[in-house]
């Protein structure tokens, strides 16, 4: 009984010994670090999926495993920057690591909610007009990222449009009004439109009922063409738009590939999710201690242009052989 009653006193000893090695084991282990992610739409729209599945592939090449070293917080605002300003509070508050910040209307919402936490923002166009960085070069900030576009891709999307139905006699560039890049697209589009010799004008949308009276006021006179500007508004609402202008025969040119994969006419921009990815890598630097202040804001280098051919027969078009024969991919 003595011998057990000594084993017995070594073995809690032991393990008393043991404690402050398990508490600094405790303490070492680190805690996954958080990347919250701003995004328009609710969560279940298809682009909305796309851009967090292509980040989140992403990160895990870079070595980032949810829920073993990283875990994500997801925020979405539809195509409210009121919502936005609210998830943008919400996400200071949880004391993040990093955001990303997928679009304009969260950018700008970060931008008021935090000078302290990192932002990477992805889809913004001039994000130094909309004041977001100092400069391309030296963001200068707490923020930094991957830009699409300069304003004289409005052009580009005309001459696109103007080629797949020549006869038009009036283009709108329907675009948000809230959104910064509005105006300066709108610049290069009444210039090009007067090159064309086509009466352009500016069409600002913002929800469903705006977006329904102002392409069917478009369509009404005839002999029109659209263009959509990037902006949110155009992804959340993408159903809505390509019906109306398949309903109204209306020819639209579009900023991305997502809508000729949701069946519209065409669409000139950067390649699919490449600036997404991209994203990753500055996120990932981030994380291991760099600054966004020197983090430069990265432009697309590569453009495509997606042509849908079933969705030119719907509408009463013909693509010419010669954009088939340039265009970077053909939808039938």
């Amino acid at each position: 009984m003595l011998a057990m009653g000594q084993n017995r006193r070594r073995f809690l000893l032991g393990c008393l010994a043991t404690l402050p090695a398990v508490r600094a084991m405790a303490q070492t282990t680190p805690r996954p670090r958080v990347l919250a992610i701003a995004s328009g739409g609710n969560g279940t729209d298809i682009d909305a999926q796309d851009r967090i599945r292509v980040i989140k592939e992403g990160m895990r090449d870079l070595g980032w495993e949810e829920g073993r070293n990283i875990r994500y917080d997801y925020y979405f605002a539809g195509n409210s920057l009121a919502k936005a300003r609210e998830t943008a509070a919400a996400i200071v508050a949880s004391k993040p690591d990093v955001v990303i910040s997928l679009g304009t209307i969260q950018t700008e919402a970060m931008h008021g909610a935090t000078r302290s936490i990192p932002v990477v923002f992805v889809n913004v166009t001039d994000p130094v007009a909309g004041g977001f960085v100092t400069s391309l070069s030296r963001p200068g900030g707490n923020m930094t990222g991957f830009t699409p576009f300069e304003y004289p891709v409005a052009g580009k999307w005309l001459d696109l449009l103007m080629e797949l139905s020549p006869g038009l006699k009036r283009v709108g560039m329907v675009g948000d009004p809230t959104n910064h890049n509005f105006n300066g697209f709108g610049r290069y589009f009444d210039a090009a439109a007067g090159a064309y010799g086509v009466t352009p004008s500016q069409l600002p949308v913002g929800d469903a009922d705006s977006i329904d009276v102002t392409l069917r006021a478009l369509a009404a006179g005839g002999s029109a063409g659209a263009i959509i500007s990037a902006a949110q508004f155009s992804l959340i609402h993408h159903r809505r738009i390509l019906s109306l202008c398949t309903e109204m025969k209306l020819p639209a040119v579009y900023w991305s590939r997502f809508f000729p994969d949701q069946g519209a006419l065409a669409s000139y921009g950067p390649s699919g999710l490449a600036l997404h990815r991209q994203s990753t890598t500055y996120l990932d630097k981030i994380l291991r201690g760099a600054d966004p202040a020197n983090l430069p804001v990265q432009e697309a280098t590569r453009f495509e242009t997606i042509i849908n051919t079933g969705a030119a027969r719907q509408i009463g078009l013909t693509v010419p052989m010669g954009l088939m024969a340039r265009a970077d991919e053909i939808i039938d």
